[in-house]
């Protein structure tokens, strides 16, 4: 199932998992693979969600408010049917986008087509707005959706574009966190 993930999307799972046992759950949801893609920082889908105003400690706080604690398992834990869901929307996302991977950017637009998830019910909790999350995703991955202006960083969409234009210069087929390191730290 696997086999197309990165090595970033793989330790997504690997982090929800981990997310899940801290707050004693007994499966991996949606609200599990949010906070594996915050934690996982090098990724295009932290980048996005931080852009966003999106932050791991009260994301973590949301879920834990979320739904109560269980009788955690040392076990193999199994995903919900909702968090299925993601992974295989994710599949989807890097096939219409024509990516022979699926990445972590792949693994939050599974998520952000997910309404009735805890996942998404969590990131409107915290202050998002869905739509700019993946507006801002777009723009890191050089596909530009319709401008909008970002409340919480007026500065970063021209950075993202600037970064995306330097990716295209270099014939990458996909924005890379030195791609936007180059365009902040400059010349």
């Amino acid at each position: 199932m696997f086999e197309r993930f990165t090595e970033r999307a793989r330790q997504v799972v690997t982090l929800s998992q981990e997310e899940a046992r801290l707050l004693h759950h007994r499966s991996i949801g949606t609200e599990h693979l949010l906070l594996g893609l915050l934690r996982e920082e090098q990724g295009l889908a932290a980048q996005a969600l931080n852009a966003s105003g999106v932050w791991l400690e009260p994301t973590r706080a949301a879920v834990a408010g979320a739904h109560e604690a269980d009788s955690a398992t040392d076990g193999v834990m199994p995903f919900t049917p909702d968090a299925k869901r993601v992974l295989e929307r994710s599949l989807r996302e890097a096939v219409r986008m024509s990516h022979n991977y699926i990445g972590t950017e792949h693994l939050l637009l599974g998520l952000l087509r997910e309404r009735e998830a805890i996942g998404f019910r969590v990131l409107i909790d915290v202050g998002a707005d869905p739509e700019e999350v993946r507006s801002i995703l777009l723009e890191l991955l050089g596909t530009r959706p319709e401008r909008r202006a970002l409340p919480h960083a007026p500065d970063v969409a021209a950075a993202l574009a600037r970064a995306a234009d330097a990716a295209r210069e270099e014939g990458a087929d996909h924005v890379e966190l030195r791609h936007l390191r180059q365009v902040l730290e400059g010349p």
